[in-house]
């Protein structure tokens, strides 16, 4: 029996042999692909070329590409765990022909794979092959095709578009398929269920084939040049060639399963339908999707990409803690397994292993602590359904997404008021949207016409003609003022119109115009009066600064903290920069000083920063550059490089001619925005220059008050702190001795009890630590046959502790009396029977509390 290492190598190697290039799975999360959260199939890094926008050196390749399906149209996430076939990650085998060769070779090489080299027996295997609805056109030379390599004619079934005919979009490359199903049934009865969607007869290898152009009306063209675009699915056919009904029985998912069972404590294999193995899959598959998004740069998080990773997260630990019992994390604990047996082929999660392991634990941790309280407040709804409010109540306090609530309903036979939850979401997006709303964001409502040219990577100045008008600004043909966008803040400066000057105090992008806010009334001005647009040069000048040294920063957080560092979020202003980035841990500060010491080297060597503007395939071609997951990109894009062996990204901002330019970058401040996201403030260029400056001269005048030169300033305060802490050591012991010494006065007027004497008084001490001491100071000298009673007053409020003589234990419990007496100056307290503490807010009636020692003791 072939192991899935060896299938996966076996597939690989067939298509090596027949002149494929063979290349690497793309990541998980796609670069410059903004329609896509995820990687969902094996031509997605294809796409361009499908599209006719890109092309590849070679016309034939074959790889295994790393996919997720857990968002949009392609969502297994519900049947997941639940079947014994799908899973929100999964491997998908493929080879492709760009404008190669076409349909009858590549049945060809499929029939020879499965039946020739893997020995899958023919009478298992069926093709469906596209056939119009209305039966007016088959794709005959698929048929052709098939009955070439001498498939049965009675296994060749047709369907319609729904099953066999693939399209991009809407519009675009699109053609027929001819997907092979495997039949397990015992009897090889399985004709009837292709396309039924059962594990008896399932899908094993789609081969689309891409000949049309979708035109905007719907008809379609012939493509000047066709491709192959065929994926198998890896779990599935490791499962056939293994012999298994289950992807789960396979190697793939074994290992995880044992790794899951050791700590639960049970094995898996129990029925399809236990609800302990159902939990085992889902978290089998969903640690394998955790894994890999991590590795390739998501995270979870509130919003897009990372909302997704945090309900898959939060749904396999409902299954771990309300299935398995398991309720300490059990998810950070099964990436080593999964990297021990896929690390080979994918080696970033080997190197990601251990930030992977730190993320996903934070957010075990992190829901465990509400998880228990929020399925406690969903077992107090009403048996008859859960409603809207309930529903939104549990994602808004506990954390829980619809689809966790909507799983725990279901088991328990309930509904959930979906509809009236998504307009209760509505109605709190509408008011966060109000909440911010201002005027430069209402005039963002408006749409324009009008394409402004953009000239100010040139020119910081210009003369335009104003495009369109509204009441708080204008549009502008041309402009050399940058807006808002990337995290680069907007220019501001002055609009002149018919010699009066107009301050320009924001820029927002519109489509394709420019509309330049203006502070206070906006001019009265014409559409095709011409107007002077002048930038603050000396504001855009520290904006160049910072974006530059962003860039800068950005690669030195690679080089010092990993290259799992990706950029988060970043803001660019004048006065200072932000960047954020996905880390786990606090960085050092050992590591901050490596970082701002590389950051400052490289603005030393005085690099000439280069910006180009490229096709997009030849940008994305270029060694070592860096794209931002989501950005969306055009044909052709702005790269800027700092040193090609440094930073190079994909930028549509404005940055300084030179490093020396920025002057000196200083860190202000690192801290933690969110679970696996960290924060990095800093200023450079004047900014810079001015911390310093004050830094110095408060230290310079720190030192003349300590009368002491300036690298003498540290040692000196600790020197004083030290002997303040003396100091106060020492007065702390005389205010003891000084009450201790009051005891002796206490125990000498101490009253008769039953078996002893009873000791009460007030006592002067600095804190609650010192009262509780001077308590077993008095039960020490006491010794045997006492009780005793002391109050003070700690920060305004009563203070009470109450001591009893081993022997008097058990006729006299210390927390019971000192509860008692706390009660008479409003509060409480207790503790163990021979020592106990208590307090109360009322300071003024501690000594008639006291009094009532004797009473409550009963002497």
């Amino acid at each position: 029996m072939m192991t899935s290492r060896e299938i996966r190598q076996s597939f690989l190697d067939f298509f090596r042999e027949r002149g494929h290039t063979i290349v690497p799975s793309a990541p998980v999360v796609p670069h410059g692909d903004p329609t896509l959260l995820f990687t969902n199939a094996g031509m997605n890094q294809f796409k361009d070329v499908f599209l006719g926008v890109g092309t590849r050196d070679y016309t034939r390749v074959a790889d295994t590409q790393k996919c997720i399906r857990a968002s949009g149209k392609h969502n297994d996430l519900e049947d997941v765990g639940h079947d014994t076939y799908h899973h929100t990650f999964f491997e998908m085998l493929g080879n492709w022909s760009f404008g190669d060769y076409y349909k009858g070779q590549a049945i060809a090489w499929a029939w020879e794979l499965l039946t020739g080299v893997w020995g899958l027996d023919p009478k298992r295997l069926y093709a469906t092959v596209y056939r119009a609805d209305d039966g007016s056109e088959t794709d005959d030379e698929a048929v052709e095709a098939w009955l070439a390599v001498g498939i049965d004619r009675e296994h060749i079934l047709f369907f319609g578009a729904k099953d066999n005919f693939w399209e991009m979009g809407e519009t675009g490359p699109c053609g027929p398929c001819s997907e092979i199903h495997y039949d397990r049934t015992p009897d090889l009865s399985g004709r009837s269920l292709v396309n039924a969607g059962v594990p008896e007869v399932i899908e094993i290898w789609n081969n689309v084939f891409i000949q049309y152009n979708r035109r905007a009306d719907r008809s379609l063209e012939p493509l000047p040049a066709k491709h192959v675009d065929t994926g198998m699915g890896f779990e599935r056919i490791c499962a056939v060639l293994q012999g298994k009904d289950s992807n789960y029985d396979t190697d793939v998912f074994s290992p995880l399963l044992a790794a899951i069972g050791a700590v639960a404590g049970r094995s898996y294999g129990a029925s399809m339908e236990d609800r302990g193995d159902i939990a085992m899959r889902v978290i089998a598959d969903h640690i394998r999707t955790l894994t890999f998004a991590i590795a390739d740069g998501a995270a979870p998080g509130n919003t897009g990409r990372g909302y997704v990773l945090r309900r898959i997260l939060r749904r396999a630990v409902k299954y771990a803690w309300i299935d398995l019992g398991v309720k300490q994390p059990l998810l950070h604990r099964l990436v080593g397994t999964l990297v021990e047996t896929m690390g080979d082929v994918f080696p970033e999660i080997k190197a990601q292993r251990d930030y992977i392991e730190k993320i996903v634990r934070a957010e075990e941790e992190q829901f465990g602590a509400t998880l228990e309280n929020g399925i406690r407040e969903f077992n107090q709804r009403s048996a008859e359904g859960v409603s809207a409010a309930d529903a939104f109540l549990l994602y808004d306090t506990f954390g829980f997404p619809l689809d966790l609530t909507e799983l725990l309903a279901r088991e328990r036979g309930m509904t959930v008021d979906v509809e009236g939850f998504n307009a209760l979401m509505a109605q709190q997006k509408e008011r966060a949207r109000a909440a911010r709303k201002n005027s430069a964001q209402e005039a963002t409502d408006l749409q324009f016409e009008t394409e402004t040219e953009f000239i100010g990577y040139d020119h910081t100045a210009g003369d335009a003609v104003v495009a369109a008008t509204t009441e708080s600004g204008l549009v502008l043909d041309r402009t050399p003022f940058y807006a808002e966008m990337g995290g680069q803040v907007a220019d501001t400066g002055t609009v002149t119109v018919a010699g009066e000057s107009y301050t320009v105090g924001d820029v927002r992008k519109i489509g394709p115009a420019f509309l330049h806010i203006i502070d206070g009334d906006a001019p009265e001005v014409a559409e095709g009066e011409r107007v002077e647009a002048q930038i603050d040069v000396v504001r855009r000048g520290a904006i160049e600064r910072n974006h530059s040294a962003t860039h800068i920063l950005h690669e030195a957080l690679r080089r010092v903290l990993g290259t799992h560092v990706q950029q988060a979020g970043s803001l660019v202003a004048p006065e200072h920069l932000r960047f954020d980035f996905n880390h786990f841990e606090r960085v050092a500060p050992e590591q901050l000083r490596e970082i701002e010491r590389l950051v400052n080297e490289k603005v030393r060597e005085a690099i000439d920063v280069v910006t180009e503007e490229l096709p997009i395939e030849e940008a994305r071609a270029l060694p070592n550059v860096k794209m931002f997951f989501g950005d969306k990109y055009g044909s052709r894009v702005r790269v800027v490089t700092i040193d090609p062996e440094f930073s190079r990204e994909f930028c549509g901002g404005t940055h300084v001619r030179n490093t020396a330019d920025i002057g000196y970058v200083k860190l202000v401040s690192e801290a933690s925005i969110q679970a696996g996201v960290r924060r990095l403030e800093a200023v450079s260029g004047t900014s810079a220059d001015e911390l310093l400056l004050g830094r110095y001269e408060e230290i310079e005048r720190i030192a003349r008050r300590l009368n002491v030169p300036d690298r003498e300033v540290y040692n000196r305060i600790e020197a004083l702190l030290e002997e303040r802490k003396q100091l106060e050591r020492e007065l702390a012991s005389m205010r003891h001795a000084q009450a201790a010494g009051a005891l002796d006065v206490l125990i000498a007027a101490s009253t008769p009890i039953d078996g002893g004497r009873l000791v009460v008084g007030r006592v002067a001490v600095a804190d609650n630590e010192g009262l509780r001491d001077l308590g077993e100071e008095l039960r020490s000298r006491l010794g045997s046959g006492g009780v005793g009673l002391l109050g003070a007053e700690v920060e305004g409020k009563a203070a009470l502790v109450c001591a009893v003589t081993d022997d008097l234990v058990g006729r006299y419990q210390a927390g019971k009396l000192v509860g008692a007496v706390a009660k008479l100056v409003g509060g409480g307290g207790g503790g163990k029977p021979h020592l106990a503490t208590a307090g109360g807010r009322e300071i003024a009636r501690l000594d008639e509390a006291l009094a009532q020692v004797p009473t409550i003791v009963g002497a």
